[in-house]
């Protein structure tokens, strides 16, 4: 690390600080850009798909839970759902808990 600071250029009499500033903060931009397309915007579209998902689920589809439960729909409410897992056992879930409908 000590070798890098001496074989640094030395700083030169006439250097723009404007010109350092502009170019420390294109930086901080592009990597902020970076970020959020790398990262938040992929999030926010695979929110959008799944609530676009919770919306459409109706009476009679299968559905698999985040914990793995897999059942068909037999009720749906506007925050609730009950799924069927057995013949003649209903089990209410959140709809958040959805995590995929089972095309047939």
């Amino acid at each position: 690390m000590l070798a890098m600071l001496f074989m640094a250029p030395p700083p030169q009499a006439g250097a723009d600080p404007t010109g350092q500033l502009m170019q420390t903060l294109f930086m901080f931009a592009a990597v902020i850009g970076i970020f959020y397309f790398m990262m938040i915007r992929p999030q926010q579209k695979r929110a959008k798909e799944h609530q676009q998902l919770l919306s459409s689920v109706k009476k009679g589809d299968a559905v698999v839970t985040s914990s793995g439960i897999h059942g068909t729909v037999h009720e749906v409410d506007e925050a609730t759902i009950s799924v069927t897992i057995a013949s003649g056992c209903n089990v209410k879930f959140d709809k958040s808990a959805i995590s995929t409908v089972v095309k047939k």
